[in-house]
């Protein structure tokens, strides 16, 4: 789904002054609504009528629910489950490289409909109003639903709002109870990591890739694996910025997604850090429902593993994301029994211990940007041995230290220093993002949303 820079802008400054107009303030709902289709529209038209579906289907089961909530919320579960997996993972089953399927007209059709925009996201948000709203004395109104579950800033690539955190929410706003500042420091913030860090990174690590590693001699492998750690937390940072900041221009406060999690000194602490609100998700809707840490320790750690492996496979139809989650689950496994006497560390032996979360997670990342295994396994068996191509490919190290360097000095601690000493030249230090972002992406670059 592509906007660019220009038309995103115009986009949302038409929607931001109708939005606060007088005469309009009690469509504001409804606005919201319509700039949202608008919005996913724009990337796959075809696909709006199912998104329609998904929102009504849940609608109706969550309506129905307020009589039988033993039947019709799982049934509503199941409804968007099957959703996910119809769309997301009917290449694990069917081959749609074949003429005919499954020999079945209208369900050829079906199957060959392309992956629609955000459904992951879009789904979980589903199932959360059906487990939190369930419980409440009456059904909410359908467009409050619709607003909820397609509100455009975290449509495509979150970040996963509960129903509970966003519903109540739900009010008249005004234009001077708009945090303008937050709200332009996360756009600026998201714009500029996603654009001049994450943008410029993936242009180096797009070498991972099949065949291109090949051309890669073995130290600039194990360099791309550490750039590709600053690239995807860039990528999914930025988006969960510029998220958060266009969700306060309109007066709603979606859940902050990432917290430097590159200085976690646990893979438990690792994941209260990293995508927050799907870790939160998964703990809320699967992993205490299993039973969490209630049933012992050789349950709680079977229930570690299945929630790890299914978030895995949350990202992807294939064995290297199932991989990457599963090894997740099995860090987190191995690790619980030392938490209790680890405790409180001296500053050396916390910097060894983020050394090896960090280490670790980013040779995991491997599985996740190569998700055909057998491509997973070359890069990393390349990395180990030495290169025969006499002319491998070559990396500029030092644009690759300067497009790393903002994810190192932001994990260093610089938001601590503008609170402080360096409050006073906030201003210059976000106008010089704002204008490193435009430089590098120029005037009519594509503001691309990534599906994650």
């Amino acid at each position: 789904m592509t906007f660019t820079s220009f038309q995103f802008g115009i986009f949302v400054a038409v929607v931001f002054g109708a939005y606060y107009l007088p005469p309009l303030r009690r469509f504001q709902v409804q606005l919201l609504v319509l700039a949202s289709l608008v919005f996913y529209g724009a990337g796959q038209p075809e696909l709006l009528p199912l998104l329609l579906l998904a929102v009504l289907g849940t609608y109706l089961c969550l309506v129905l629910a307020f009589d039988n909530r033993a039947l019709w919320m799982p049934a509503g579960i199941v409804f968007n489950l099957a959703l996910l997996a119809f769309f997301k993972y009917k290449l694990l089953f069917i081959d749609l490289a074949a003429v005919h399927p499954t020999g079945v007209a209208p369900l050829d059709v079906l199957l060959r409909l392309p992956l629609p925009i955000g459904i992951s996201f879009f789904v979980f948000h589903n199932i959360s109003l059906l487990v939190d709203l369930t419980r409440e004395k009456r059904p909410p109104r359908l467009r409050e639903v619709f607003l909820y579950i397609i509100f455009f800033p975290q449509l495509v690539s979150g970040p996963i709002t509960r129903a509970g955190q966003f519903m109540p929410q739900i009010a008249p706003k005004r234009l001077a109870d708009v945090d303008v500042v937050a709200a332009a420091k996360w756009v600026l913030t998201g714009f500029f990591f996603k654009l001049y860090v994450a943008n410029n990174l993936n242009e180096m690590t797009s070498y991972m890739d099949y065949p291109l590693y090949e051309t890669v001699s073995t130290p600039d492998r194990w360099l791309l694996v550490f750039l590709y750690s600053y690239q995807i937390y860039a990528d999914f940072f930025g988006y969960s910025a510029i998220a958060l900041g266009l969700a306060l221009l309109f007066g709603y406060r979606l859940p902050v997604n990432f917290d430097l999690p590159y200085i976690a000194v646990s893979f438990s602490e690792f994941w209260t850090r990293w995508h927050i609100s799907l870790s939160t998700w998964l703990r809320t809707y699967l992993y205490i429902p299993l039973g969490g840490n209630r049933k012992g320790p050789a349950r709680t750690c079977l229930n570690l593993m299945i929630v790890m492996t299914l978030g895995g496979l949350w990202h992807g139809a294939s064995l290297s994301y199932a991989l990457w989650g599963m090894l997740h689950g099995l860090l987190l496994v191995v690790e619980r029994p030392f938490l209790r006497f680890l405790g409180e560390a001296g500053p050396v032996v916390r910097v060894a211990r983020m050394g090896v979360v960090f280490f670790s997670v980013t040779m995991l990342w491997i599985f996740f940007k190569l998700p055909n295994f057998d491509h997973a396994l070359g890069y990393l068996a390349g990395m180990f041995a030495p290169t025969d191509n006499p002319n491998p490919t070559k990396l500029f190290r030092n644009m690759a230290l300067l497009y790393a360097l903002p994810v190192l000095i932001q994990h260093l601690g610089i938001g601590a220093l503008l609170e402080g000493k360096l409050r006073r030249w906030e201003p210059y230090l976000y106008g010089a993002l704002a204008a490193m972002a435009w430089l590098e992406a120029g005037p009519d670059a594509a503001f691309i949303y990534f599906q994650f």
